[in-house]
Order: C-alpha cells, then structure tokens, then sequence
C-alpha cells in the first residue's frame, strides 16, 4: 500500500519530501488507492489563497459512507463498527457491526427522505452521545443533507442562532440525556429555541432518558416508530467532491459564531490518512476518541476517519468522573482499548485525583496516548506518560481546528520521538510557516512567530456558511497568500513545533513578547495548583501587564495566599525571568471552559481589564457560574 501507513522515521522524511514535492501527485495516489470513488477526478487540485477558493479531487462523484460502510461489509460486516458505553457503568455496552450499521444508516436515511429532506437540505443533529447521534449524521451523508450537529449542552440560544444561520429544515433530538448523576432536558431546550426558528417543519425525537415531554402537533415525530417502519435499504447518493458534507460552528472571538464548510471528498482523504497515522491504527485494534461528536474531533476521529478505516470506535456517553473517577481507567480495561485520546483539561482533573485510581486498572493494552484540544502542559504530559502510559505508550501532542478538518501539527507514534509540550512535526503534506510582525517568513530552527500554512491540504475548510467574507478577512487577509492559524508557535534546535497559544495570548510586556502558555507552565508546577491562566491588561506603565487567574488542587488551602503569589512568581522568575512576573493574581474557584475544555481566556481578558458589560453568551460555557465568581473577586 503506497505510504499509507508509515512505520519509521526515515519514512516520515521520505514520504513528507515526496508530499510537499509534488502535493497533487502525492494525494492522488492515496485517493486512487484506499478508497471507492463512482467517478475519477478531472484535476486533483485548483487554489487561489488570494479568492480564497480551493478545490479538491475536481470532476469526482463518491458518497462518504460507502467509503466509511458499504467496503467494508464484505470482509469486516460482523465487526464492531461502534461500540457505544453507556453513561450508567450497570447498563450493558452495545456492539453495534459495520452490518448493523448499514442497515441502522440506511433506515434512518429513509426516514429522512420520508420527511421531506433532499440532497444540500440542511439537518440539525441535537443528541446526546448515544448511538443515533453517529448513525444520524450518517444518514445525512448517505442522502446528501448538510448535518450540522450542535453539542447537546447548548443552550435554547446558542441552539437557535446555529439553527438560524443555516436555515435548517429539521432538527434531531431526544426526550433528554445523562450526564454523571444529572438529567438534561434536551426536548425542552428545543422547545426553546425553536420559538424563534422558522424554517424548521419537522422535529425528530429518540428516547433516551424516557421523560415526559410535550410533542407539538403536526411538527414533532417520534423516530423509533418511523425506524421500525422503513426499509433498511437505501441507495447513497451520488456527490460531487466539493459539495459540502456538513458544517460546524466554532465560536468566533467577537460576533456570531462561524458555520465552518467541510466538503466531501477532500475531507475524507485526509481524516482517513491522519487517523490511519496518527494512531498507528491496526486491524483489531479498538480506538476510543473521548471527545462529543458536537466537536470537530468527534466528527473527523470518532465517526468519519476511523470508519472509513473499517476500526472499531469507542462512543461513550459519560462524563470522567461518574461514578467516579476511575471511569476512563475502567472502560479502557473492560475493552480492552489501544489507542486512547483526550483532552489536557481531563487529563488535569483526573491528576488531580492522584494515582490510586489509576493503578485500580489493567491498563496494558495501551498503545497510543493522544492529546487534543490546546498544547498539553509539562506536569499533565509527566502525569499522563508516568501513569496512564507507564512509559510504554507515546504521547501524541495533536494540534489542529476546527478549520483544518484534521490533524495538522503532530507525532507519530513509535516513529516520531516525543518532547514533552511539542507537537514535534508537520503531518504529511502540511506546510507550516512561521511569520514575524512585519510578515516576513522566518527561516531555519530556534525561531517563533505566527504560525501559517503555505499550501492547501485536502481537509481544509472552505468557506464559512453564508459568509465568504467573513472567512477571508479571518484566515488570509493577515499574510500574504498564506491561511492564518491565529496561533503563535516556536520552532526549536531539531526544528519541532511547539504552539504557544493563541496570537491574541501572546502579551508585550514592557516590549517583551510574552507567549501566555510558558508562564502557566510554570506555575502549575507549583504543588498547589492545579490551574492557571494568564491574560494582559492595560497597565499606565508596561503598556500591558500580566493578571493570573489560579485554581488550587485543595480549594480550601489554609496558608496565606500573599505567600502563595510569592512562591508563584519566584517560579516564574526562575523558569522565565522577573519581566514574565504576575501583576495580579487571582484565586479562582474554577475557570471558564467551552464544552471541548478550552478556557476562554476572552471572557477573563475583559474581567481583568474591567469590561464586564460585554461577555458574550456565557450559558454554552461548560461551567457559567464561575464567571461571576471571578467577577465578584476581581482585584
């Protein structure tokens, strides 16, 4: 199979030369070689970073799902395409086969079509992490409806306005969800939102938590009995590459928030490969990505890439700590499970818990650690390869976005060497740049700047829905032909990357560039803490100083918090030096967090500059109520 799956270093450097070489070339072979397509290409690729327009596998006509499904029923049909945990750890697990899967799709898909949705009709996917979730965008695929899954802990408001701005004809729920302990009322934030949305007809709802609901005459359907109705067979339509597969909604940092445009073949390409790579993904492996669907991780590596490798995906519907928080270590025994990726933000709140937990559980079947979602800090990278992995298992750092559709900045296990903190190397085919003030390009090793892509690779949005604009002036209008991370990074002496954190978290001190992630390093190997986060704020003097927000491990900490900030910023002197010193320090209950576990670092900008009047809608934050705790302490 032609450099499908690379196994060592030299390779890498081979097949990376050969990619960026010749990048048409490169992707053709693997588009021609690993997947089905029901018309070739006309021209592989067409770009104009200065329009933007790119476009992928030109003249092309496949359907994703007969990629991810149809292909493998021959010799993988009674296989575990997923495997659902269920939040409550006495419910049984449920296998569900590429076989089971196929009819489960196609069904579905059927009722769909029966509903009125035809090919580019746009369908909101609000459920929970349970099977229908995977198996409704499916359907949406195999029809050729646009999904755009909405996390199922959003808010009625946040619901509407993603509703809205696709003008969504349908929308996919349950009665409720499991959350640990909790309940949520999904039908009724749906009920919510939908006082404001006209263009949905249709509501379809699956039972999971059998509350009572109210069901509204005429709109509202149940889906079990229309499942049970329709035929489990469904012809894929035919797509075009470039016709869009779905669109996502990532926050934008001032106004609403950006419908990104994943399109069809492009896409598949290139979260089949990285999946394949990344996790070194063998074929009885069991791989469990606990990221929410709602999220482009659950998208690209719990539905799409690791089916179309004919893997067995991991979905599970709980939370890390219920019943406790021996969870994670659990499910990875009872499966068996190989490849593991999560978030810094979990693996943090699980360290926190210490290790006993941890050594509860057979964990040896491990073979790959991932981290998604923001750089991994030195003490959870330790925390996380000491106990989790036991040394055996390498960490693989991924950076990437909701804008890339895949993994971009990244090592390969058991082929790339790992450094703590480092996302080490390009993928293959990923061209990074860094770029200094004045948009110059900076050459050569031990170097930071703002980190571009000089070339399209095949997963890379391309638009954003109804707004082209809007995705110009936000990804290339900065440099020059180039697309805009919006992320700082450094290159180091054997020409690793590491992202220091978003380019608004860079702070000029006194004239210094100071990259926010180092100096949280720092502090959180302080014993005590177990978070922070730093932002500027004007300062009369300094031009910008530095205000850090801090979480304790034990919020009760009985010594003097005046000789913590001392012991705080000494390490930060000693780490950085005395410039990257805290001004103000804050002693937080917690931080504010988005659903995928990112703190919003915005919202505590304006808190420490003391513009409180515009936050934005805080209620799709993961924890809300912390915001006016922070408020109401502010220094």
């Amino acid at each position: 199979m032609s450099n499908y799956h690379i196994k060592h270093l030299e390779e890498y450097y081979q097949v990376y030369r050969k990619s960026v070489r010749n990048p048409e070339g490169f992707w053709e072979e693997i588009a021609e070689e690993h997947f089905i397509w029901r018309k070739k290409w006309d021209k592989v690729l067409e770009w104009d970073f200065s329009k933007p327009e790119i476009k992928w596998f030109q003249g092309a006509k496949l359907n994703i799902t007969e990629n991810c499904i149809d292909r493998h029923l021959a010799t993988r049909g009674d296989k575990t395409a997923i495997l659902f945990e269920p939040n409550n750890p006495d419910e049984p697990s449920e296998h569900i086969t590429y076989k089971d899967l196929y009819h489960r799709v196609n069904k579905f898909a059927n009722v769909l079509k029966e509903n009125g949705i035809q090919k580019g009709d746009r369908v909101c996917i609000y459920v929970p992490m349970i099977p229908e979730l995977a198996i409704a965008t499916l359907a949406c695929a195999r029809i050729g409806a646009i999904h755009s899954v909405v996390f199922a802990g959003f808010s009625a408001t946040a619901l509407s306005t993603r509703i809205n701005d696709s003008d969504c004809k349908m929308v996919i729920t349950a009665d409720g969800s499991y959350r640990g302990k909790k309940t949520i009322d999904l039908k009724g934030i749906v009920d919510e939102a939908l006082e404001n949305c006209s263009s949905v007809k249709t509501v379809l709802v699956t039972k999971r938590i059998n509350s009572d609901i109210s069901m509204k005459e005429g709109r509202d359907k149940w889906l079990q009995p229309l499942l049970d109705n329709a035929s489990n067979q469904c012809k894929a339509e035919i797509m075009d590459a470039e016709d869009p597969l779905f669109i996502l909604y990532t926050s934008g940092s001032t106004g609403k928030p950006k419908g990104m445009v994943h399109t069809t073949a492009g896409y598949m390409v290139y979260t089949a490969y990285t999946f394949k790579n990344a996790f070194q993904y063998r074929e009885n492996d069991v791989y469990w990505c606990t990221a929410d669907i709602g999220w482009i991780t659950g998208h690209s590596y719990i539905v799409y890439g690791p089916l179309a490798n004919g893997a067995t995906t991991v979905l599970f519907e709980g939370v890390p700590s219920y019943p406790d928080f021996g969870r994670f270590w659990q499910i990875i025994e009872k499966h068996k499970v190989n490849q593991f990726y999560t978030a810094p933000t979990a693996i943090r709140a699980l360290a926190k818990q210490g290790t006993e937990l941890v050594d509860n559980y057979d964990l040896s079947s491990l073979k790959v650690l991932g981290s998604v979602g923001e750089p991994i800090n030195e003490e959870a990278w330790h925390w996380y390869n000491d106990n989790v992995g036991k040394k055996k298992s390498p960490i693989i750092d991924t950076w990437w976005q909701t804008e890339t559709g895949g993994i971009m900045i990244t090592p390969i296990p058991y082929v790339t060497p790992t450094k703590p903190t480092y996302a080490t190397l390009p993928f293959i085919g990923i061209q990074p740049a860094l770029i200094d003030e004045n948009g110059e390009e900076l050459k050569g090793n031990q170097v930071d700047g703002r980190l571009c892509i000089k070339f399209p690779w095949p997963s890379i949005a391309r638009t954003i829905w109804g707004n082209h604009e809007r995705y110009k002036d936000t990804y290339f209008s900065a440099f020059e032909n180039m697309y805009f991370t919006g992320d700082g990074a450094l290159r180091d002496e054997v020409g690793y990357y590491r992202i220091t954190g978003r380019v608004d978290d860079v702070i000029i001190v006194s004239g210094h560039n100071l990259g926010t992630a180092p100096i949280e390093d720092a502090i959180n190997e302080h014993p005590a803490v177990a978070e922070s986060a730093i932002v500027g704020f004007p300062h009369d003097i300094k031009g910008s100083a530095l205000y850090g927000y801090i979480t304790l491990k034990d919020v009760g900490e009985s010594r003097n918090h005046q000789n913590l900030s001392h012991e705080i910023n000494q390490l930060i002197a000693d780490r950085i030096g005395p410039i990257a010193k805290l001004d103000k320090i804050q002693f937080t209950l917690g931080l504010p967090k988005t659903r995928s576990g990112k703190i919003m670092r915005r919202i505590l900008r304006k808190i420490a500059s003391n513009e409180m009047e515009n936050l934005g809608d805080v209620s799709t934050l993961l924890n809300p109520e912390c915001v006016q705790n922070i408020i109401d302490n502010r220094l």
